[in-house]
């Protein structure tokens, strides 16, 4: 049951995004051809106006199929004959409406927490390294190494990602930036140790608000760093996961939260977790979706800036070209990430 809730929730996600694009085009005058939920043949489908509604039997996405979007046509409703601004704001429609449903998660998410966790300094441990070496009660942490800090993930992401325990930071002190070199964390068997705690804030709509947007930069931030760090070789197509190990993910976060003797559930703790995870997917997929690689919103995006920079479009054909490839590449690495989430599990 658990398998099927985290298949349930990890389809949503997919659909929410094409469903952006769904909403986009048919405000726009642009005949959808196909509108399905899933990949494979379809099992239910239904045709309403132009429209042909489906629900295909392997639940890993689903697509929004619009006329003239790869290739050129002759109807006045084909996606290649609308103006340039409305092709934009169809393709960049997914990825609005995933960080949209991020930051509505985000926010309720916060909304439930008994406290929000700043990045104000309000205690030191006894005889606390960082202290001696620049640190003080009431600095607010604003940069670490270079990276602006919004929230308590970016400076554990920075803290986690270091070898000899000194960084330079940014502190807001009085109301004014101070800059502090070598500030230094006591280091045991390759592991660092915090020595101070942050203060909490209250929750409120203006904090609540806040704190969500500054969660959802850290979270998209997250996104762009682990990437140039796969492209680096920092991680491998091993450390990747596909829609297998997602769904695994989700089902063992479920499983995390039954306890053991009675099989009963926190559901609270369990709904707490799975909107920071769902949020995190959501604008994971949104973000994702705007690298400028073919298939990809941002591989059509970038052909749309180039028409608008060259005043003509590519060749309908050559576009098509392109994001043929990429989506056979992309398909490809699907399989190879699939593949080794199935031998991870087994």
């Amino acid at each position: 049951m658990s398998i099927l809730f985290a298949i349930l929730i990890f389809e949503a996600i997919i659909i929410i995004h094409e469903l952006g694009h769904f909403i986009a085009a048919k405000a726009s005058g642009v005949k959808v051809n196909e509108f399905a939920i899933g990949m494979g043949p379809a099992i239910i489908k239904k045709k309403k106006g132009d429209t042909l509604y489906a629900w295909r039997v392997f639940p890993i996405g689903g697509y929004c199929a619009m006329e003239g979007e790869d290739n050129g046509s002759g109807d006045e409703g084909a996606f290649c004959n609308k103006s340039l601004p409305r092709r934009m704001l169809i393709v960049v429609a997914g990825v609005i409406m995933n960080l949209v449903l991020g930051y509505i998660i985000l926010c309720i998410s916060t909304a439930r927490s008994d406290g929000i966790a700043t990045t104000t300094i309000s205690w030191f441990e006894d005889n606390a390294i960082s202290q001696s070496t620049g640190l003080q009660v009431g600095d607010e942490i604003i940069e670490v190494n270079g990276m602006r800090i919004f929230t308590t993930m970016d400076m554990s992401y920075q803290f986690g990602n270091d070898e000899d325990g000194k960084f330079d930071m940014v502190v807001k002190r009085d109301g004014k930036k101070v800059e502090l070199k070598d500030v230094t964390f006591a280091t045991d068997d390759n592991t660092m140790h915090i020595d101070f705690k942050v203060a909490p804030k209250a929750v409120t709509v203006g904090s609540v608000i806040t704190q969500s947007f500054k969660q959802g930069c850290t979270d998209g931030r997250l996104i762009y760093i682990s990437f140039a760090d796969l492209i680096r070789g920092k991680y491998s197509i091993k450390d990747l996961s596909g829609p297998v190990g997602i769904v695994d993910t989700i089902d063992n976060v479920i499983d995390s939260e039954r306890d053991g003797e009675s099989g009963k559930i926190d559901w609270s703790s369990l709904i707490d977790t799975m909107m920071s995870l769902g949020a995190f997917m959501t604008i994971n997929i949104g973000i994702f979706n705007l690298l400028p690689l073919p298939a990809l919103d941002g591989g059509r995006l970038l052909f749309l800036i180039i028409e608008a920079v060259r005043r003509k479009p590519v060749k309908p054909e050559h576009e098509g070209m392109v994001h043929a490839i990429g989506m056979a590449a992309l398909l490809l690495l699907m399989v190879v990430v699939t593949v080794s989430d199935i031998i991870k599990l087994v």
